[in-house]
């Protein structure tokens, strides 16, 4: 047997494994770094283009356009081709869809979309960016897979696609998974590096700060984030995102509004409803679906004596309203596979955009120039017309004319056949001063065309203004919200240190929300919504702290308990906020009475502590730095006493208690000592029967005592009307209290550039420019600096570090009711 010409099989089989392997990852499954597409997709792309169903050209049927693309470039069933179509239409599967779709494309329920011949479609707008310049020699042709026909190796794409749509496929041996993006964060991102080529990954997070899927969701921290940007790879949890809805009879319910990415919303309900049935999941009484076209809405009704909050640990658990999402930065670079990160691909975008500006400047030069050439032709023949148009006449052909011409004016080839294919008319009618100033106008694109390919920073900043174009038409808002980790306390480093209001409720429903959801508003307004409270339940305090800020808070009881503020939940203004038992170990009627924001615990600091009966307390902050499950005990409580009010001194400031009659006293901190927690205090004013301590400031120089009282009037005053005393006596008076005005419930120590936060019973909250609170004397009962609805009072008032004249003013929001001599003439008070 001669074995010459033999093969064995393992050596066959290896080789055309192989060959399968390399073809499934360069022209299935990976995407290019450059433009973000597999073949299919840019063959669709590139087919939709050769029909011309460009942006607001009339629709054509699927079928044609899949018709188009497997006859010219895609050597695979219309199957692959129509599916791949479809989910470029789909506003739930790309963050920018390249397809705009007319017809049935499919839902977030998983139905099916129609078959082809029932649906129409055309490019979107952002396709249209992915192909700009395509005729002007930016990419490279190669042939379609019978040779018959040429497709685009890559396209230009102005639209950063691969960042911000992302893109996942299964090859052979590997996979990729790329996380979409919003368009504006990875613009900026992009001019970042442009600017410095050597920025650091980090720098480009603060531009990038992570995904943003189409259907919205909340990411859950941002470790996994950052091991993606830094080594390719990561996974980052996301969570449905919902609000709570309380009914008719009482009951919650639980509203989800966006589902994380790639999650079949019909097989979530299904697998809730599952959960039920089989009681692995108690208090649900009621699923269903209410989504429609203006919106997702899953609607989950608890029953009565249920929390929300433990029905979602369950949920989260069991089911996919928390889902991970696996980021896995793998894309073909020069036809091999790569795992990228961040900055890997930003730049190979930005290397493959500055090659298209050359070439198509390359081109329009080449253009530019052969137009010059032509209209120089010209200008000889215009010089000379009646000589030509005699050799032309004299000529038997038009290759006659052109040697004739070539060798009487020294012509080129082009000038020549130019000139000759003009008619005898046109000829004679060449008009000098047109050919003059076009050939002049060219010289000048020319010479900017030649600055362009000679000047790389304005190649740059040529595509840094495309950026700016795209971002400006096209660029919008976030629809991911990006939160803490679950169960995790070591993110600080990855928390922006920024202030936030905290609101507390008198039911103990806390929240944290950006300043920025209070505008300014004029004194006299009436206020905004400052969340949806239960009837009985009304916001009791409201604050502003730093995220990294510790937070003491301080119970009815006299006990202390240790928090962060960014392990409160952050929440719109509307939102009811969590219950804080569910962050706070309480004991049986224990109650929230004052929360201390501290940046950091160090020597020099007291904690001072004033209750209800007027006695006072100081200790060293340092006493509380060591956080307790069940709390510490802070000051020991006299029958029928409570904690009012806790602050952080520094020693440098007198103290000010206030009472609800109108009384104040005002003494220097260094009159007591300090004591060690679980201790008395001493007594720090003497009260008159009824009446009670309502807050507790220290006045440093400068400010201004600003009061307010239950009916919304109040007044600053300075603070050198009011004199040093001795401790534990009966005070001066602070404000008229009159049947107008109420009683008073709260004081602030209030610097003239900045803002207040006044809230009231039913939940509104109103902020204002401390300059519009006029400043009065002791003895005056204020003007109204907040318009109350019926039945409405004020609860407390919060400092605001905000520059008044920085802060937007709406003035449709306000409804002043001007200063009277009624307001403010009340007769004086004698100090007691």
């Amino acid at each position: 047997m001669n074995l010459s010409n033999s093969v064995f099989i393992e050596d066959n089989m290896k080789d055309s494994y192989l060959r399968y392997s390399m073809s499934v990852i360069v022209s299935r499954a990976l995407p290019d770094v450059r433009d973000g597409l597999k073949p299919v997709h840019r063959r669709v792309l590139f087919g939709m283009h050769d029909l011309g169903v460009y942006p607001g050209k009339p629709y054509k049927k699927s079928a044609r356009i899949v018709g188009d693309v497997i006859g010219k470039y895609h050597p695979h069933g219309d199957t692959a081709v129509y599916d791949t179509l479809v989910r470029m239409a789909q506003d739930f599967s790309l963050r920018y869809p390249m397809v705009d779709g007319q017809g049935n494309f499919g839902s977030v329920d998983g139905d099916s979309p129609a078959a082809m011949r029932y649906t129409e479609a055309r490019m979107a707008r952002y396709a249209d960016m992915m192909l700009e310049d395509l005729e002007k020699d930016t990419v490279d042709f190669v042939p379609n897979y019978d040779e018959t026909e040429k497709e685009p190796d890559v396209l230009p794409s102005a639209f950063p696609n691969l960042l911000v749509n992302g893109t996942t496929g299964i090859a052979v041996g590997m996979a990729t998974s790329l996380a979409p993006h919003n368009l504006k964060e990875v613009i900026g991102a992009i001019k970042a590096t442009i600017a410095n080529p050597e920025i650091e990954i980090d720098e480009l997070m603060e531009h990038v700060t992570g995904p943003d899927f189409p259907t919205g969701g909340i990411v859950c921290g941002r470790a996994g984030i950052h091991s993606a940007y830094k080594t390719g790879r990561g996974k980052v949890v996301v969570r449905a995102k919902y609000h709570t809805e309380t009914m008719a009879n009482g009951k919650e319910r639980i509203i989800v509004t966006e589902i994380p990415y790639q999650v079949n919303k019909a097989n979530l309900l299904e697998k809730i409803a599952g959960l039920v049935r089989d009681k692995r999941v108690d208090g649900i009484t009621d699923l269903r679906d209410e989504s429609d076209r203006n919106g997702m809405r899953m609607v989950i009704e608890l029953r009565r004596d249920v929390m929300a909050e433990v029905v979602l640990n369950h949920l989260y658990k069991y089911t996919q309203l928390q889902d991970t999402f696996s980021i896995y930065n793998l894309a073909l670079v020069k036809k091999q596979p790569q795992l990228l990160n961040l900055k890997d691909l930003i730049t190979h975008y930005i290397n493959h955009r500055h090659e298209i500006v050359v070439r198509r400047t390359q081109f329009e030069l080449r253009k530019a120039k052969d137009r010059a050439h032509i209209l120089e032709g010209l200008r000889i023949a215009q010089e000379h017309i009646d000589e030509v148009i005699a050799l032309i006449k004299k000529s038997t052909d038009q290759s006659t004319a052109k040697e004739a011409l070539e060798k009487a004016f020294d012509l080129s080839d082009k000038q020549s056949a130019a000139i000759v294919s003009m008619r005898l008319g046109q000829l004679s009618a060449l008009d000098v001063n047109k050919i003059e100033n076009e050939y002049q106008e060219l010289l000048v694109t020319i010479a900017d065309l030649e600055e362009i390919l000679a000047n790389k920073e304005r190649r740059m900043q040529m595509i840094v203004d495309r950026l700016d174009e795209v971002e400006q038409k096209f660029g919008d808002a976030r629809r991911t919200k990006i939160e803490e980790a679950i169960d995790d306390i070591d993110i600080e480093d990855l928390i922006a240190d920024e202030p936030m209001v905290i609101s507390l409720s008198n039911e103990g429903y806390v929240k944290r929300m950006s300043v920025d959801t209070y505008r300014s508003q004029g004194r006299g307004g009436v206020g905004l919504s400052g969340g949806k409270l239960k009837e009985e339940d009304f916001v009791k305090t409201l604050f502003i702290a730093n995220t990294h800020a510790y937070l003491l808070v301080f119970t009815n009881q006299g006990r202390a308990h240790w928090m962060k503020v960014y392990h409160i939940p952050e929440a719109s203004r509307a939102a009811r906020g969590k219950a804080i038992v569910n962050m706070i170990q309480f004991a049986e009627g224990e109650k929230v009475s004052a929360i201390v924001p501290i940046p950091k615990f160090e020597e020099g600091y007291y904690i001072m502590l004033a209750t209800r009966a007027g006695t006072i307390n100081k200790m060293d902050v340092n006493l509380f730095c060591k956080p307790r499950r069940g709390g510490v005990n802070a000051i020991s409580l006299d029958d029928g006493d409570e904690l009012v009010s806790a602050i952080l001194s520094d020693h440098k400031f007198n103290v000010l208690l206030a009472s609800k009659k109108g009384q104040a006293i005002c003494f220097p901190p260094s009159s007591f000592r300090a004591m060690g927690r679980g201790t008395r205090g001493v007594r720090g004013i003497r009260l008159a029967s009824e009446d009670s301590v309502i807050g507790m400031i220290l006045l440093s120089e400068g400010t201004k005592v600003l009061t307010i009282t239950e009916n919304g009037y109040g007044k600053r005053t300075k603070n050198d009307e009011y004199r040093i005393t001795n401790r534990g006596g009966k005070g001066i008076r602070n404000v008229n209290i009159t049947d107008k005005t109420g009683e008073a419930v709260s004081v602030l120590a209030a610097e003239e550039e900045n803002d207040i936060i006044v809230t009231t019973k039913n939940g509104t909250v109103m902020r204002t420019s401390i300059v519009s609170v006029p400043v009065y004397g002791r003895s005056s009962q204020g003007v109204k600096v907040i318009k109350l609805r019926e039945g409405d009072e004020v609860m407390d008032i919060a400092y605001l570090e905000a520059k008044a004249d920085e802060l937007e003013l709406d003035s449709e929001a306000i409804e002043s009711e001007p200063a009277t001599t009624e307001n403010l003439t009340e007769p004086p008070a004698e100090d007691v």
